[in-house]
């Protein structure tokens, strides 16, 4: 999550069958043919994975207008053509929080959007070419699986659930240590950790298309991606503690990212094989519960602020 950028995943192949059936063996046939001639788009068509495309086009659209309208050393960088330190120059602080960025002492005073708007704002050009490298190869992965409508809900969700982490953690150090822990925290890399997450679960199904001995290799790479995320984002985190002017890496945001991902699964994979309408209709509960779980534990840590 925000204040730094994270590692990539190679490009998996599409699992998805186009199909109205219930599903017995087959990969789940979530979304209708697109095209005229009732045939599946290929697989590197941007109709292929409108989800993972649309979340794309929003966070490079934001970061965009943060160019365009923001201030910091990045733009230093941009106009004296500085481009040893361009993609590592971050957005100050001002301009994150304009932009929607999540800090501790606003979020609990009431701008509870900042949770959901912080996923889309990027500190560095760094931070947002590898999210976004990650997001598209994993959307690759889930959206044939979860379907467009579920795999926006997995990112809001896993992304959210990950700003609240960072949220309950910096409420827990300002309680011990006496001083606000107010940092502006932002980036996908909290919803990029929940989808890999969710997606440990899904690919453990044997009843997928693909041969067992590959999805265990395609799980094998998210859970690798996951892993070596989390241990790369020590270092620069470490990093930053000593060495003014280097954003930190929130570990704590894809930690519960990643956790809100998995838990996120547990229910959606025994409906995996069912018809379309039970598989959706459980991923509807489960998000909803999933929404009413995190509202409960963000008041929870408004509450434990106060007191």
């Amino acid at each position: 999550m925000a204040r730094a950028p994270q590692g990539g995943l190679s490009p998996a192949p599409g699992i998805a069958v186009n199909s109205d059936t219930p599903l017995t063996d087959a990969a789940l046939p979530l979304e209708e043919p697109v095209s005229g001639s009732g045939e599946a788009p290929p697989a590197e068509s941007l109709l292929a994975y409108p989800a993972t495309y649309a979340l794309l086009a929003v966070n490079v659209v934001v970061f965009l207008l943060m160019l365009r309208l923001g201030s910091g050393p990045i733009l230093v960088a941009i106009r004296n053509h500085e481009w040893a330190q361009l993609f590592t120059a971050p957005f100050d602080n001002r301009t994150l929080i304009r932009f929607g960025a999540s800090d501790a002492s606003m979020v609990l005073g009431g701008e509870w959007w900042r949770l959901v708007t912080a996923m889309f704002v990027h500190v560095t050009l760094l931070h947002i070419l590898l999210n976004m490298w990650c997001l598209w190869n994993l959307g690759l992965f889930g959206e044939p699986l979860l379907g467009k409508q579920g795999l926006f809900a997995v990112y809001l969700l896993t992304g959210a659930a990950g700003m609240i982490a960072s949220l309950g953690w910096a409420v827990l150090m300002t309680l011990l240590t006496g001083t606000p822990h107010d940092i502006a925290t932002a980036g996908a890399s909290g919803a990029i950790f929940g989808i890999a997450g969710i997606l440990i679960i899904l690919l453990s199904n044997r009843k997928l298309s693909l041969p067992w001995d590959e999805l265990r290799d395609l799980r094998r790479m998210v859970i690798f991606f996951a892993v070596a995320n989390l241990v790369i984002g020590i270092g620069p985190d470490l990093l930053a503690r000593f060495a003014k002017g280097v954003p930190r890496i929130d570990n704590t945001a894809h930690v519960g990212g990643f956790v809100c991902g998995l838990a996120l699964g547990l229910p959606l994979f025994p409906r995996m094989t069912s018809a379309r309408s039970s598989y959706r209709a459980r991923q509807r509960w489960t998000f909803a519960v999933a929404t009413l779980v995190l509202c409960l534990i963000t008041y929870a840590i408004q509450a434990g602020a106060k007191g």
